[in-house]
């Protein structure tokens, strides 16, 4: 390198170091006769201490090359470059096609040679920095040095192509919450003073995007940049998952890199585990939960943040806008459950506002949690509203004391501190119970319009297998798409999937009980809210019974419920006339029945171009009364035409 190298930019100074190691190579190649001539040539200077190490010299830095095998490596980089020193490699081999280096070419002329240097073993072929073509003996096979670090000693440092497809480079996160923030800097600390080998940094639990930002920092205070490659992405075990592997140790030095191998759905495959097995230097591997590995680890649990931790982000992220509506903030970060990534770039929609629409905001959060339930389970547009419910007062008042609880959770369980007492049993469930067509399920609609949340009810044919850990699977998934809030869970019929369990006969009667301790530990663990619905109480287990928050009866309708049930069950906009609900109310059927009695009669009468009348309604009913095993009694419809 000249005098002025440091005069000169980093690029510069490397490509004038190279251009003269071109220079001193060709002598080297030079004929006997010629070599007196290039003597007089002024000798190349080496590069000074104290200016920046030039891209060989890193490269032999970090993969520990020998003298000879960067002066190999340069020599194959020189035919790649320089045009004259590729025809210097022809004339010393005898034959103008041979313009390339060979085994044979090295060992002959350059300087502290060892065939050790040929061997799969060493870093100029394990990392493939150079390639061996096929085609003649190995000491005169071409040589080609990789393209990747062509490019690196030419002073361009960028991720190899071959893995571009399945890498994704991951930015430090602007924002992140404290409690993952610390967690970072217990994983830097360890990484700093961890002598040996790395282990695996194991990243479990529900906020998989938290994971990366927490890989990110601790991969940027150890001087790393972090790339993501998502286990279902890998090839298959085999040659293609070995170069896969091979290219990536080799870039984690370059580039110095870090990888998080992220776990979808459903695990870690086969491919990731093999992998990981393979890999050294800083590696994350993220999934939602616990993995068994085969190599030393160390497992960091990164959840969500909780209602207090995620206020304190709202109120970062929204700024001003925060201020004016902090009871707005209290109802979003108790009822929804998000990732300090998906708070900011929500809170981004309110950027500049100096008050935000609570409803807005809400409705945004809400729009987050369903496209990870909508295949899971059916969701229902709630209308009915708390004047449309015909119950006791007692039961209302209980349904009401539920609602009650849900908005209130953020007081009770973070301001007065009753979180902190463990977080099973935070959710609200409940329990109700009663005859078919009771209003139950309008209950539930009445609860989650009422509260602006999504309804969602899980389709027990989706859910019941047949097949062993099949139920328990689909149910997990179903629980943890809907922790992230917003949702109302509506379990219909749910003595098929939480019913007593029974005495051991066989191995089946084991594993249903296995189904139902396991429905047991998820129930007590959800902290959102679940209804459950059973026509037949005495089915379900009582271990369930205790868990759930409320229990509901919805009796069978008396008289006065019914006719209040008949003044209600028609809109504003259906025409009537002449329907008397007090002798319509002598029809002893549930709410149930008398809703389709009302849509039935609406059909007839809109069949004839007529308002609806009592001679539909009696109609209707006689379609109606045999779905329940019965027949109309005179009593009943005594009056009605």
């Amino acid at each position: 390198m000249t005098q002025n190298a440091s005069r000169l930019t980093w690029e510069e100074a490397n490509h004038a170091y190279l251009v003269e190691q071109f220079a001193r190579l060709e002598r080297l190649l030079q004929p006997d006769e010629l070599a007196a001539d290039l003597e007089k040539r002024p000798a190349p200077s080496e590069p000074s201490s104290s200016s920046p190490s030039v891209a060989i010299d890193r490269l032999t830095e970090m993969f520990g090359l020998s003298p000879f095998e960067r002066e190999l490596l340069l020599l194959c980089a020189g035919v790649e470059m320089e045009s004259r020193l590729a025809a210097r490699c022809a004339d010393a081999q005898g034959h103008p096609q041979k313009s390339y280096a060979s085994f044979g070419l090295a060992m002959g002329t350059l300087p502290e040679a060892h065939w050790s240097a040929f061997t799969p073993a060493r870093p100029l072929r394990r990392y493939r920095m150079i390639e061996v073509q096929s085609g003649g003996t190995l000491t005169s096979a071409c040589l080609r040095i990789d393209e990747r670090i062509l490019h690196y000693l030419a002073g361009v440092n960028v991720l190899d192509p071959r893995l571009q497809p399945l890498l994704r480079f991951a930015a430090t996160p602007g924002w992140l919450a404290e409690s993952h923030r610390e967690i970072a800097s217990q994983a830097t600390a360890f990484v700093q003073s961890y002598a040996q080998a790395l282990p695996i940094f194991h990243l479990c639990g529900d906020d998989l995007q938290a994971h990366e930002d927490v890989a990110a920092i601790t991969a940027e205070q150890g001087g790393a940049q972090l790339f993501c490659v998502r286990s279902e992405d890998l090839p298959p075990v085999g040659p293609d998952l070995d170069q896969f592997a091979m290219l990536w140790q080799r870039e984690s030095l370059l580039l110095g890199g870090g990888l998080l191998l992220q776990c979808g759905p459903a695990g870690l495959s086969g491919a990731g585990n093999h992998l990981l097995e393979s890999l050294a230097g800083l590696i994350f591997l993220s999934s939602r939960d616990s993995v068994r590995l085969n190599r030393s680890f160390l497992r960091l649990e990164v959840n969500k943040p909780g209602p207090a931790e995620q206020k304190q982000l709202w109120t970062k992220a929204l700024g001003h806008g925060a201020k004016s509506d902090t009871a707005t903030l209290d109802d979003v970060s108790q009822q929804f459950r998000l990732s300090a990534r998906s708070i900011f770039s929500t809170a981004f929609l309110f950027a500049g506002q100096n008050h935000f629409e609570s409803r807005c905001l809400w409705d945004v959060c809400r729009s987050l949690a369903r496209p990870k339930l909508e295949d899971l389970a059916q969701r229902t547009v709630p209308v009915a509203e708390w004047d449309d419910l015909i119950l006791p007062d007692e039961q209302k008042q209980v349904l009401r004391q539920l609602a009650s609880q849900v908005r209130l959770r953020m007081k009770v369980y973070e301001s007065w501190g009753f979180s902190s007492k463990g977080h099973r049993g935070l959710g609200v469930s409940a329990l109700f119970t009663g005859a078919s067509g009771t209003g139950k399920t309008m209950a539930a609609e009445v609860l989650a319009r009422d509260l602006r949340l999504d309804l969602y009810r899980v389709d027990l044919a989706s859910v019941v297998s047949k097949w062993i850990g099949e139920t328990e699977k689909h149910l997990k998934q179903v629980f943890d798409a809907a922790e992230e809030g917003g949702v109302l869970l509506l379990f219909d019929e749910a003595d098929a999937l939480f019913g007593k369990r029974g005495e051991v006969r066989d191995g089946q009667d084991r594993y249903a009980n296995i189904e139902v301790g396991y429905l047991l530990q998820r129930m007590e663990a959800y902290q959102g809210l679940a209804i459950l619905t059973t026509n037949l109480k005495a089915s379900i287990d009582p271990a369930f019974q205790r868990r759930l928050r409320f229990t509901v009866n919805f009796p069978f309708p008396d008289a006065a419920q019914r006719e209040a049930i008949w003044s209600r069950v028609f809109p504003a906009a259906t025409p009537t006339q002449g329907l008397d609900t007090r002798k319509l109310s002598q029809l002893n059927i549930t709410g149930g029945s008398i809703r389709n009695i009302a849509l039935n009669a609406a059909f007839l009468a809109a069949e004839v171009g007529a308002p609806v009348e009592m001679a539909h309604l009696i109609q209707a009913a006689r379609l109606e009364v045999p779905k329940m095993e019965r027949s109309l009694s005179e009593a009943e419809i005594r009056g009605w035409v």
